[in-house]
Parts: C-alpha cells; sequence; structure tokens
C-alpha cells in the first residue's frame, strides 16, 4: 500500500450541543489536550497513511490550523471548513483530495482511541473489496420499543453489529455514492457504509475496539478520561522500559584522487580523499545512521539524501548537528559512542582527541562520551587495498 496513494478525512465539524459544553466537543482537552489532537496522533501513526483533511466548523478553522502547526502534524495537508451534517462535511474533504490519492479513510474527530492497528486492518481489508468498516459485535440485549415506550419485541443480536469508525472506501465508489446521494431527496446517510448501501456496494466488517468509543455525550468523558488514564500509565511503563537505546551504524566511501580526505571533521593530510555528495566523511556518516537507527527515525539517506543539492559539499558536522536535533526533539540524547574506522593508511590516532571534540560539540556532549578507534585489515578487502575507507559505529541514546 503507496501512502501517498491513501488520504484519512476527518471531520470535526460538529457542534457539540449534546454535550452542554461552551466549545464544540472536539476543542474540550482530555489529560491537557483537546480531543481532536488525540486523535489526529493516533491517525498519524499510521505508516499507511501519507495525508490527513482535516474538516472543521468555520469559526474554529483557525483555532484548528494553529492546533495542526503547535502540535506539529506532518499529514495534515489541509484544513477546511465542514458543513451543516456529516455527510457534508465529508464531501467536502473528498473534493480537496490530491489527484493521485487512490483509497479514502474517514474518522471521526472526537473517537481518540483508535488503535492503529484497527485503522490498517480497515485499510487492507478496503484495499482488496473496496470498502471496509470498524465495528463491533453487540453484547447488550437489544429491544423494539414504541414511541408510547413499550417493549414491542426483542431483537436477536445474531449478526447485529455496533458500526465504528474508521471506515475505509476506494475514492472513486466514494464519488459515485455520493453522486447517487446528491440525486434522492432529502437522503442523509450517518455514515460512509450507509452511502454505500445505496449505491448497493458490499462494506466488509473488520473487528473494532471497545476502546474506539465516540465522544458525543457528557457520561463519555467520564469513560474517556478512564481510559486515557490507563492508556498513559501503558504508555508510561513502556516509555521506562525504552529510556535507553542503542543502535549501530556503518558506512563505506571510496577513495579517489583531487579531494580532501575529512574524518571526524578533520582534513587529514593524504593523498586521496573519500568519494561523496558531502565531504563524504565516513566516520560521522556510521554515527549518524547509528543515532538515527536508535531513535527508530530511518537513516542518513532518508533525512539527507544524496540527491539534494543543499547538502553538496557541506560538513557531515553540520549533518550531525541536524541529528542531534531531530533525537532531541524525541526527547533524547547522546549517551554515548564508540566508533571504528577501517582504512590501510593513514595513521589516525594523532588526530582523534580534536575529532573527538568535533563530534561532543556537534552532539552536545562531553568529549569523554565520544570513543574512537581505527584497524586495518592486514591488506584484505577493498579497505586493505586502499579502495576505500569504512567504519562501524554503536551508540547508546538515554531519554531526558
Amino acid at each position: 500500500m503507496n501512502p501517498s496513494k491513501v488520504a484519512a478525512i476527518i471531520p470535526a465539524a460538529g457542534s457539540g450541543i449534546r454535550m452542554g459544553l461552551s466549545v464544540p466537543k472536539q476543542c474540550y482537552e482530555l489529560g491537557g489536550k483537546p480531543i481532536l489532537v488525540h486523535t489526529l496522533q493516533r491517525i498519524e501513526q499510521s505508516d499507511a497513511i501519507g495525508s490527513i483533511v482535516l474538516v472543521v466548523p468555520a469559526d474554529h478553522k483557525g483555532w484548528a490550523e494553529q492546533l495542526v502547526q503547535k502540535f506539529q502534524f506532518a499529514k495534515v495537508s489541509k484544513v477546511i471548513a465542514g458543513g451543516k451534517e456529516r455527510q457534508d462535511s465529508v464531501l467536502a474533504g473528498l473534493k480537496v483530495l490530491a489527484a493521485e490519492v487512490e483509497l479514502v479513510l474517514v474518522h471521526d474527530g472526537v473517537r481518540p482511541f483508535v488503535p492503529v492497528a484497527v485503522i490498517e486492518n480497515c485499510l487492507q481489508e478496503a484495499e482488496k473489496s473496496g470498502a471496509a468498516m470498524a465495528a463491533v459485535p453487540v453484547k447488550d440485549t437489544l429491544k423494539s420499543v414504541s414511541s408510547r415506550k413499550v417493549i414491542e419485541k426483542t431483537i436477536s443480536r445474531d449478526g447485529v453489529w455496533q458500526a465504528q469508525t474508521p471506515q475505509a472506501v476506494s475514492k472513486s465508489l466514494l464519488i459515485k455514492a455520493y453522486a447517487l446521494a446528491a440525486e434522492k431527496e432529502n437522503f442523509t446517510a450517518t455514515d460512509e457504509a450507509g452511502l454505500l448501501e445505496l449505491l448497493g456496494h458490499p462494506v466488509k466488517v473488520v473487528q473494532g475496539s471497545e476502546q474506539n468509543i465516540k465522544i458525543t455525550r457528557p457520561e463519555d468523558l467520564m469513560l474517556a478520561k478512564a481510559i486515557l488514564k490507563e492508556s498513559s500509565a501503558d504508555m508510561k511503563s513502556i516509555e521506562e522500559g525504552c529510556r535507553y537505546r542503542s543502535g549501530y551504524g556503518y558506512d563505506a566511501h571510496r577513495l579517489v584522487e583531487d579531494r580532501p580526505l575529512i574524518l571526524g571533521g578533520e582534513e587529514i593530510p593524504f593523498a586521496k580523499g573519500l568519494q561523496g555528495h558531502s565531504d563524504a566523511d565516513v566516520l560521522i556518516h556510521a554515527l549518524c545512521d547509528a543515532i538515527l537507527g536508535a531513535a527508530g527515525v530511518g537513516d542518513i539517506g532518508h533525512h539527507f539524501p544524496d540527491t539534494d543539492e543543499k547538502i553538496k559539499n557541506i560538513s557531515s558536522l553540520t549533518i550531525l548537528q541536524g541529528v542531534a536535533a531531530l533525537i532531541s526533539n524525541k526527547n533524547y540524547e547522546l549517551a554515548n559512542a564508540d566508533i571504528t574506522v577501517v582504512a590501510q593508511k593513514p595513521k589516525l590516532a594523532p588526530y582523534f582527541a580534536a575529532m573527538q571534540k568535533n563530534i561532543a560539540r556537534a552532539c552536545g556532549v562531553g568529549a569523554d562520551c565520544i570513543n574512537l578507534k581505527a584497524t586495518t585489515t592486514e591488506g584484505m578487502g577493498f579497505e586493505g587495498r586502499g579502495e576505500g575507507m569504512s567504519a562501524h559505529a554503536v551508540v547508546m541514546l538515554k531519554k531526558f
């Protein structure tokens, strides 16, 4: 599933009248953050989703845009005003999706506890069958009640499920369903599955979650606070288990003429230098990869691709500073690093003290946190033949 072809529409344009609040329910703070923020954080965690369209009340559009900026929601591509009904808001979101989007996931802005696994299961099923909806089997006994509040009959629970969101649909199918609904006078569907029923297209059901509640009434807030308290305790346990993280990095570059040899931010007197898009500092590159790996955020090629002209011939110490800032934003810092350069020539030990200072300064740590070593291969391999150099790095990050 290509994330660039998958978009989420988050309808959050409700007024919250049933909640009896002075602000729309999606704006109400839960655990110090608006309910909408909790929801967006869950959607952003899905690697399968490439972009998000957020639909809010017209008079809260500025507030929502500030929220996106404050919490750095990178996937939110548009914030737009919604309509009178949920159906109108989703349609407004559908109209502004990028042309390349093929699969649409719709999720209520006031369902803040949706598991990422439910999101991705919906998308996988919709990719195969065209449409899928999260739901849970009904547990309680159901009664059909007359307008006079008299029980008419008991309804069998067999085959009865309670609909939730997310609901995932092929974009082309959803467009057809909306076009058909527009032809029906006063037709309003409460969800996307209802629109597809009108179209006559089957909707597959995937297992939802009992915690995936929709906050619509005051009593829902009590349940939401209990769920948040439980999930916060679980997260604290996970974070404590991840207080320290280790990573390994490796890099290799070819030795060529007419290039300076830069290692650890120092220019080393030598007949050849390392070939690369930046200054090709193999030592720093291995260290960057180890740090990024420990933080679980990819590799140096992802963040600093060799197709980016802005980093052509740049000092790798600048790249290392960027990596240090990136992990700092995730509340990690370098505890220590152990780096080995593999090269037949030249002798590197005389330059280690200066390299340590350069690296420590770029990472914002003491020089004693950096250990450097060099070794030869006794003539074996590309390093031994003097064709290139390689470096290995092992790091430990600690949470602050």
